[in-house]
């Protein structure tokens, strides 16, 4: 059985295990009504459309 020469410090074994935890930009994408940028699946923040009608009062 092989068995490691040195001791992993646990410096490098926890930077290791962190690069899987890297955070990405949510994605975005344009509402049809303003064609400014939204997230997919949400009233629009600037018109208030959602799904081809008008959801939310927007002053």
């Amino acid at each position: 059985m092989a068995v490691p020469k040195k001791k992993t410090s646990k410096s490098k074994s926890r930077s290791r295990r962190a690069s899987a935890w890297t955070l990405e930009a949510p994605s975005r994408s344009l509402c049809p009504q303003c064609n400014r940028a939204k997230l997919p699946h949400v009233v629009c923040p600037h018109c208030g459309w959602y799904k081809g009608r008008q959801a939310v009062e927007v002053n």
